[in-house]
């Protein structure tokens, strides 16, 4: 009979295992996220050092690349921080929801539930 919610909050194997489990999903979550984020930073240099048109694009007396590096970051940055929340909390709900239905499953012999 297996009692995922008591061996997480023992730590035993089993439990070890579904907590690295989580850990693991979130810190892929976080590194693509970042990844992604970092390609968008890295790509508006180049585009402005490749692309003529863009490089010499101004808008208000200010060269079109350099404002959107100046404006973009702290929109991007929030949004990629509210999606990280959203997702890392859903992957706890998720988890909580799989030891919560094993736990449930197995209080009673049989597998039936109050």
């Amino acid at each position: 009979m297996v009692r995922t919610r008591v061996q997480v909050a023992e730590q035993t194997g089993v439990g070890e295992h579904l907590v690295r489990g989580l850990v693991r999903a979130q810190l892929a979550l976080a590194l693509r996220l970042g990844v992604a984020v970092l390609a968008i930073f890295v790509a508006i240099p180049l585009i402005g050092a490749t692309v003529e048109p863009f490089a010499d694009a101004t808008v208000f007396g200010l060269r079109l690349n350099w404002l959107i590096l100046g404006l973009l970051p702290l929109p991007l940055l929030y949004l990629a921080g509210r999606l990280y929340i959203r997702l890392a909390e859903q992957a706890e709900r998720d988890f909580v929801r799989l030891v919560d239905a094993d736990s449930d499953s197995g209080d009673e012999p049989g597998g039936g539930t109050r």
